[in-house]
């Protein structure tokens, strides 16, 4: 993408104290698309591609702009998240987290036991806390199994986060 372009679509974001400066029509316009979700999965393909973090950005800010489904977006956001060029794992996790999908179990546990370098600094987990809330939202044995082998996890918080969200599955 162009900085113009980056430009258009931050215009999509709502800032502190702000609404949006720009219509996802005028977005959509641009690229010569009528559909938000389409052009987000072009846009993040494209970024991952170029190994773009200020691309994979941008593509999340359409997607959110779009309200569009997280589905199409699983197999890509899976691969995305551990690359370590991008900056977007608390969104991508966020995003799996919709889903309630089994699919998403395996990633969703690397996140509780990866800290990416550019959130080496937060010792409150926040990405591991998000990933563990995500797999208490999927039914089924192997998000159970997960959250239970969370449980004897050497940090406090995975470890009361996991309990916690066994306790509100009545799994404990």
């Amino acid at each position: 993408m162009t900085p113009e372009e980056q430009d258009l679509v931050m215009g999509l974001a709502v800032g502190l104290g702000e609404g949006p400066t720009r219509t996802l029509d005028e977005v959509l316009a641009h690229f010569g698309e009528s559909d938000g979700g389409a052009l987000a999965l072009r846009l993040l393909r494209d970024a991952m591609e170029c190994q773009d973090a200020d691309d994979v950005e941008m593509a999340l800010i359409v997607h959110g702009a779009a309200d569009a489904s997280v589905e199409e977006f699983l197999e890509l956001l899976i691969e995305l998240f551990p690359a370590e060029w991008h900056r977007d794992h608390e969104d991508i996790v966020s995003m799996l987290g919709k889903l309630h999908s089994p699919k998403t179990v395996p990633t969703l546990v690397e996140a509780t036991r990866w800290v990416p370098e550019h959130l080496d600094f937060d010792e409150c987990r926040a990405l591991a806390v998000k990933a563990i809330w995500a797999l208490g939202g999927i039914p089924g044995e192997e998000a159970r199994d997960a959250l239970k082998g969370l449980r004897d996890a050497e940090n406090e918080i995975i470890r009361e986060n996991a309990v916690k969200q066994l306790a509100r599955r009545g799994e404990l």
